[in-house]
């Protein structure tokens, strides 16, 4: 028998924040969590003691593995599950990224007798031309060791999350002013062909979308960029290939209105019928 998996990601832009945001007809982040249905939920940019993000969560009917980035209020990912995890691991490889709550890692059974390893990653943000820029590099360079290691191990696997670089122009939708601008640079997207060209994996979005701009998973809070849908596609589902033929939908949560936002991201969630 399938079973349908839905897998929701999204950067809440600090979950404090995302918890507590009533505006409009929204109550924010736990309602959403406790309407939407995902089996697992990969969060990025917590920004959270590991303690305050367990407040908020643990009563939310889900499992919590979290990676609290060492410099105060700065990043932070989490996966959640609604099966226990197996096992999970901070970090992408490269100890230079262990306490930079950049990378977390949650093996998780599925009903099959299968085990996915979901990821939630958090690339940086960089500044092109600065030392901001080379840490993302040096990230996205690793990176590049511990997909092939992933797909290696012959498990399901997703790597989730907001990776801050527009792949194609179909994902900017001002891409000609931001050619030379972190998250739009060639250096940057030249790492995405990779991802999605020699080591096999499947930009699961991009597939189920087809050839159409974006849809688009973030937008500045400042100015007319979320009314006018001047965003960016920079949150991903990258999937194993077997994974990724299973998916069925790709769905941007979006706000209905600016007001109703509880993050400048919002939600991408997939079904894979497995």
């Amino acid at each position: 028998m399938k079973h349908v998996l839905r897998i929701a990601t999204v950067n809440v832009n600090g979950i404090r924040a995302a918890h507590n945001k009533t505006r409009g007809q929204s109550s924010g982040l736990s309602e959403w969590l406790a309407t939407r249905g995902a089996d697992v939920v990969t969060l990025q940019e917590v920004r959270a003691p590991d303690a305050i993000v367990h407040e908020i969560l643990d009563g939310s009917g889900y499992h919590v593995v979290h990676a609290e980035a060492a410099a105060k209020g700065r990043a932070g990912v989490a996966v959640l599950s609604r099966t226990a995890p197996v096992d999970h691991r901070v970090g992408n490889g490269d100890d230079f990224f262990d306490d930079a709550g950049r990378w977390i890692e949650s093996d998780i059974p599925l009903p099959d007798g299968s085990t996915l390893t979901a990821v939630s990653a958090y690339v940086h943000s960089g500044e092109a031309g600065t030392p901001r820029q080379d840490e993302k590099y040096g990230f996205l360079d690793q990176m590049v060791v511990r997909l092939a290691e992933l797909r290696a191990t012959g498990r399901h696997a997703v790597v989730t999350g907001d990776l801050n670089v527009g792949h194609t122009q179909l994902d900017i939708k001002n891409w000609k002013g931001n050619q030379k601008k972190a998250g739009f640079l060639p250096e940057e997207r030249a790492y995405f062909d990779r991802f999605f060209g020699e080591l096999g994996w499947v930009d699961v979005h991009r597939a189920l979308a087809g050839d159409v701009p974006g849809p688009y998973t973030w937008w500045s809070m400042r100015g007319q960029a979320f009314d006018t849908d001047t965003g960016w596609r920079i949150d991903y589902q990258m999937a194993t290939p077997e994974l990724a033929a299973s998916a069925t939908t790709a769905v941007v949560d979006r706000a209905e209105s600016w007001a109703e936002r509880w993050s400048d991201h919002a939600p991408l969630v997939v079904d894979y019928d497995l």
